[in-house]
C-alpha cells in the first residue's frame, strides 16, 4: 500500500511539479500514490481539488503531500489556506525570491508550454521527434548526415527510448541502428553507418538483464537466451572498441542519465538546451 498519496496540482500541464516533486520524493525510501489534476485555473476547480484533498485526507488518516504550480494568487490561495494537507507552493518558495533578488516581476506565464508557435526550441523538439521516430530501429538510412547522434547496440538495449527522450526533451535528433549477428560475422559497422561513425555511440547491457527483458517479448526463445544474449553483447562491444565508438551500459541508468552522458559527450553545449 502507498504511505501517501501525493497531489501535483498546476494550471498548466503540471510537468513542472512532476519533475520536481518526484526528484524530491525520490529522496525517500517510500511508495506514494500519484495524483495528477492539471489546468487548476479557477476558483471553481481549485475549490473541487480541495474537496478532494480533504476526503482522501480523512479516509487515510493523513495528510496528503500537495505539489503546486499555480500563478493565481487566489487559487493559490484556496489551496494553500483550505487543503488539508503539507502543501509545497514552488512559485513561493522559487519565484518570489527570485524576483526579490533580480528586483523584477516574473512574467508570470502560465504553463510551460505557452506561446508555443513562437518558440524555436519547441518547433525544434518537434522537428527532431519526426526524425528520430523516422530512424528508429534502422528503418530508414535518409538524411542520416543531419544527425546529432546514432545509438548503436544490440535488440532491446534501451535506444529507442533514449532516441525519444533526447529528442523531446533536448531537440536532439537521435537514429537508432540494431546491431545483428551479420554484423558481427562482418566485422564493421553496417554500411550506411559507415560514413557516419563519428556520430555513432553505443549502449550495451548486462547479459541476464537483456535475457529477462527479452523473454518479456519472445519467452523460450533463441533471442532471449542467456547464452546468446551473451554472445551478442560481447560482440557488439567487442565491434564498438575495435571501431573506436564510445558505449556506455544502460543496465543501471535511468534515461535521463544515460541522455545526459551522451549529451555531454556529443553536444555539451545542448546541457543548456
Amino acid at each position: 500500500m502507498p504511505n501517501h498519496t501525493v497531489f501535483f496540482v498546476s494550471d498548466g500541464t503540471g510537468i513542472t511539479a512532476e519533475t520536481f516533486g518526484n526528484s524530491i520524493l525520490a529522496q525517500f525510501a517510500i511508495e506514494h500514490r500519484h495524483v495528477r489534476r492539471p489546468f487548476i485555473d479557477t476558483i471553481e476547480k481549485a475549490e473541487q481539488v480541495v474537496r478532494e484533498i480533504n476526503a482522501m485526507a480523512n479516509d487515510e488518516g493523513r495528510r496528503p503531500i500537495v505539489f503546486l504550480t499555480l500563478i493565481n494568487e487566489t487559487v493559490r490561495q484556496i489551496l494553500s489556506n483550505q487543503a488539508n494537507a503539507l502543501v509545497m507552493d514552488m512559485f513561493q518558495r522559487f519565484i518570489e525570491p527570485l524576483e526579490a533578488e533580480f528586483g523584477i516581476k516574473s512574467n508570470h506565464r502560465v504553463g510551460r508550454f505557452s506561446d508555443v508557435t513562437r518558440s524555436q526550441q519547441y518547433h525544434d523538439r518537434i522537428e527532431a521527434i519526426n526524425f528520430s521516430l523516422a530512424h528508429d530501429d534502422g528503418q530508414s538510412s535518409r538524411n542520416l548526415s543531419v544527425a546529432d547522434v546514432i545509438l548503436v547496440g544490440v535488440s532491446r538495449s534501451g535506444k529507442t527510448p533514449t532516441s525519444l527522450y533526447l529528442a523531446m526533451q533536448h531537440g536532439i535528433k537521435a537514429a537508432n541502428y540494431p546491431l545483428i549477428p551479420d554484423d558481427f560475422e562482418r566485422g564493421n559497422l553496417p554500411s550506411m553507418l559507415a560514413p557516419y561513425k563519428r556520430k555513432c555511440f553505443g549502449l550495451t547491457i548486462d547479459p541476464d538483464r537483456l535475457s529477462q527483458i527479452r523473454n518479456e517479448r519472445r519467452p523460450g526463445s533463441k533471442y532471449a537466451a542467456l547464452a546468446n544474449c551473451r554472445m551478442e553483447i560481447n560482440e557488439a562491444e567487442r565491434l564498438m572498441k575495435r571501431e573506436g565508438i564510445a558505449w556506455l551500459s544502460s543496465t543501471h541508468k535511468s534515461i535521463e542519465e544515460i541522455a545526459t552522458t551522451i549529451l555531454n559527450e556529443i553536444r555539451p553545449d545542448r546541457l543548456e538546451y
